[in-house]
């Protein structure tokens, strides 16, 4: 158990001040309303003080009672019970079983006389039903056994209105509307004395210990049970709240919320009714009486009375955040609401979850801060101000007074160590970055991420990069000077582009790249530039770093150019004419680029086609051509030179011609004379001087695609007549024809092939070629067939309409309109249309000859 200050106990009056040297005259019972302390004593005799609350500098309260009068109520019996009726100016005064009415400041007993007899005890009910703002409702214990009456009371007169019977003889009893909660001789019970039904709590014996029965607020008491427990229950007959454990002889009990006060013969034990655990123990020997009036404690022994001052919640709350008792502090503090205006508790509670987050934070319970924190609404720079050098420098942040910590900075925090400084450096970290999309970061997202860029440098955190290349609001000139104090050059490179300067980033990177500083975060930071420079709309700097990309790597740097968003390349804003000029002297780069425009782009001008010729050719040339013959390497410039010259219809043919003439390019060459139409002489160099016979079929193949099939028969039947020529037979050509006939059966006129063919090779070698023939025949004549079928059908049909319009007859007379120029017929002579409409002959000839005309129908 831990301690808390929730109470001081201070004298409120004197024993020489009540009862001077009367040794044997004891204070029984006492009341309390507003400035009026009422005491009844041993000696039937009745007090009256006025209460004066000061309060000292030292902020505690001392109270001064200043006797007024005291009168003597005519019996030889003690005063059992005081209780106050302000609404009526009236005091009820129980003495000698019997309830007198006297007036409040003069003490006098009514003139009426009026009075209730018979009772050994009484409650008054704070819940009346009656609604009657004149009256008090009583309820009594009767001496009449078993027995419970209720009164109304007024000013000068009283009236019964229940009398109630119980199970067993009442002890005590509290009263909230009509529900009497009862302590009988061995249990307590709930009774509606309206509808007489009766609920059991828990036994208890009267014997061995005192009942106390209260009304701790709207329809619910506290109970002294068994075992030593305070117990709550409801009227209806449950407890809502968990026990608070007292000493077994308690005497009295109070509540002064969110406190439980019990009154043994040794000690004042103060319990929180929020977690039930006992605050505060203040020594009080020989108490026997404990009561509070309207929040205010009095307790008081045989010879004097005390008031138990409560401290200020706010005041105990400090202490407990002071004794770091975060746990205590927040339940006491979401106690205080109901005593405390909503504004005014908002704002006190959020500034107490606030500091019981830095005191979890200065124990490192980060997770607790953090909750605390969010759920208070920190202003995030409070927390970020503990560390030094993190705000910025233009930051117009000063701590909140009175400050919510007690310490000066990290240092002072963790003492110096260096793994809890580091842990605390993690923990901000993770915490900025997650309240720096929330509404905790509005106002001040600069500080933040200021901040924020601080800490992942010092730390050479990953998610430094993370942090610039996504919209951040970091200040240019703090952040700018910490990362080059860390020598996060890359980083500061980055800064400068959120910052839209670009040309600042790029002379940095470069400066990396070409060694003059160092920083070793990207190895690829070349291509990272290169990548840059391609995607920035900034056709200055492009200009004015492309050269640098293009020393450092012709292909890559040349992807400045290639790799542009093709919206921007259609914008025309890089020129290709200036490009080409800028890449003269960069042969490999000007090749990239032109294939660029050729194939990518696929850019219809004869300038680039012929350049790129031109180029590959060059190198072809100086990497030495291959024959092209039959199974001879190719290098992959000779393969685009060769692609470029059979796909591309810009370059100039006669140009390249000549520049091939003589260059052992022999493959090269019948792709330019087969552009020149010169189809025999293309496939003369095929066969003859490559003997590549499978080229020359992929070159009829090639120059007959998208052509009418005469056009690639021509080519085949040439190839085959190469094949076949006059002058010594090779069996290699022999074999090609063969092939070529058997493999492309229909692309020949087999009567032509059959002439040329030499009488002595065998039907068996060309029957593919003969059954390809054939079947290609037989196809050609059925679908000649079916052909001249639907048109004899077509016309057939033709025929059927035309002699049905004959068979029909057709009524003219001179009363019957033309339907075009609607005059009457004036000869039998007509035009009839399928419509049935008649039209002069005239008529429909010029209908022929002007078609907007008006026409009877669609078909003569």
């Amino acid at each position: 158990m831990m301690s808390t200050k929730a109470f001081s106990l201070v004298s409120a009056v004197e024993r020489e001040l009540l009862m001077g040297d009367k040794e044997r005259v004891n204070i029984e019972c006492v009341e309390c309303c507003g400035r009026n302390l009422y005491v009844g004593t041993s000696d039937c005799f009745v007090y009256h003080f006025l209460l004066e609350e000061n309060t000292l500098p030292a902020g505690t309260a001392t109270f001064t009672a200043t006797k007024q009068l005291h009168r003597h109520l005519g019996f030889k019996k003690p005063v059992n019970e005081l209780r106050a009726a302000s609404a009526l100016n009236r005091l009820l005064v129980l003495c000698d079983n019997c309830i007198t009415l006297v007036n409040m400041m003069s003490l006098e007993p009514v003139p009426s006389g009026a009075r209730i007899k018979g009772a050994t005890a009484f409650a008054l009910n704070e819940n009346p039903v009656s609604g009657d703002p004149f009256c008090v409702e009583v309820c009594i214990i009767s001496v009449k056994r078993r027995t419970i009456q209720v009164f109304m009371v007024y000013e000068d007169r009283v009236q019964i209105v229940r009398e109630v019977s119980t199970p067993e003889q009442p002890l005590a009893v509290a009263v909230d509307g009509h529900f009497l909660c009862l302590a009988l001789t061995t249990q307590y019970i709930i009774l509606n004395y309206s509808t007489g039904v009766a609920q059991d709590l828990f036994p208890y014996c009267s014997e061995e210990k005192r009942p106390i029965v209260k009304r701790i607020g709207r329809q619910e008491f506290l109970l002294a049970g068994p075992g030593g427990l305070g117990m709550f229950a409801t009227v209806a007959g449950i407890s809502q709240r968990a026990p608070v454990h007292w000493s077994e002889n308690v005497v009295g009990a109070a509540i002064c919320f969110p406190y439980v006060i019990a009154l043994d013969d040794e000690f004042i034990t103060v319990h929180s009714m929020l977690d039930q655990q006992q605050k505060q123990t203040l020594p009080f020997k020989e108490g026997h009486i404990l009561q509070d009036f309207e929040g205010r404690v009095i307790v008081a022994t045989s010879k004097g009375v005390y008031i138990l001052v409560p401290l200020p919640l706010e005041k105990q709350i400090q202490d407990l955040l002071a004794s770091r008792r975060v746990e205590e502090a927040l339940i006491l503090a979401k106690g205080a609401r109901r005593n405390i205006p909503k504004e005014k508790f908002q704002v006190m509670y959020r500034r107490i979850l606030q500091q019981a987050g830095f005191i979890q934070f200065a124990q490192l319970q980060f997770l607790e801060a953090k909750e605390l924190f969010r759920s208070g609404q920190l202003d995030v720079r409070e927390l970020i101000s503990l560390y030094p050098f993190l705000l910025p420098t233009s930051s117009s942040f000063t701590r909140s007074h009175p400050p919510l910590h007690e310490y000066a900075d990290l240092n002072q925090l963790t003492q110096g160590d260096q793994e809890k400084m580091a842990k605390c450096k993690r923990f901000l970290m993770s915490y900025l970055n997650e309240v720096r999309s929330t509404e905790v970061a509005n106002g001040y997202k600069e500080d933040i991420d200021t901040a924020l860029l601080k800490l992942y440098a010092e730390a050479d955190h990953d998610s430094l990069l993370d942090l610039l290349v996504t919209e951040n609001f970091c200040l240019l000139t703090d952040s700018a000077a910490w990362l080059e104090k860390h020598k996060k050059y890359f980083a500061l490179g980055l800064l400068y582009h959120s910052n839209n300067q670009d040309a600042a980033a790029v002379q940095l990177w470069v400066n990396i790249v070409n060694g003059e500083i160092h920083d070793s975060t990207r190895s690829d930071l070349y291509e990272y530039v290169v990548d840059f420079l391609t995607h920035s709309l900034d056709r200055e700097l492009v200009w004015q770093y492309a050269g640098w990309a293009l020393q450092k790597s012709e292909e890559v740097g040349v992807q400045v150019f290639t790799k542009r968003p093709l919206n921007e390349q259609q914008k025309s804003s890089f020129n290709p004419d200036d490009v080409i000029t800028c890449l003269k002297k960069y042969p490999k780069a000007l090749v990239k680029y032109l294939e660029h425009l050729v194939v990518d782009r696929s850019l219809q001008k004869e300038e680039y086609h012929t350049r790129l010729a031109l180029l590959y050719l060059d190198e072809v040339l100086r990497q030495g051509p291959s024959t092209g013959g039959r199974g001879a390497e190719v290098t992959e410039t000779q393969a685009k030179l060769r692609q470029l010259l059979q796909k591309s219809d810009l370059y100039r043919v006669h140009f390249l011609m000549d520049r091939i003439q003589g260059a052992g390019l022999p493959m090269e060459s019948a792709i330019l004379h087969g552009k020149l139409e010169e189809h025999e002489e293309a496939l003369r160099i095929l066969v003859h001087e490559l003997r590549d016979f499978s080229a020359a079929e992929d070159y009829c193949l090639w120059r007959s695609e998208g052509r009418a099939p005469p056009y690639r028969q021509r080519l085949f039947h040439t190839l085959l007549a190469i094949y076949l020529g006059p002058g010594p037979s090779a069996p290699e050509l022999t074999v090609a024809a063969v092939d070529l006939l058997n493999h492309h059966a229909t692309e020949f006129d087999a009567a032509q092939v059959l002439q040329l063919l030499p009488g002595t090779w065998s039907v068996q070698l060309l029957c593919p070629f003969l059954t390809g023939a054939m079947r290609d025949s037989v196809h050609t004549r059925r679908t000649a067939q079916v052909a001249v079928g639907l048109a004899k059908s077509e016309n057939l049909i033709y025929k059927y309409d035309k002699m049905k319009l004959k068979g029909s007859s057709v009524r003219l007379s001179d009363k019957k309109l033309c339907q075009m120029c609607q005059n009457p017929f004036c000869e039998p002579v007509f035009v009839r249309y399928p419509n049935g409409g008649l039209v002069h002959t005239h008529c429909a000839a010029s209908r022929q000859t002007n078609p907007s005309s008006p026409s009877p129908g669609a078909r003569t």
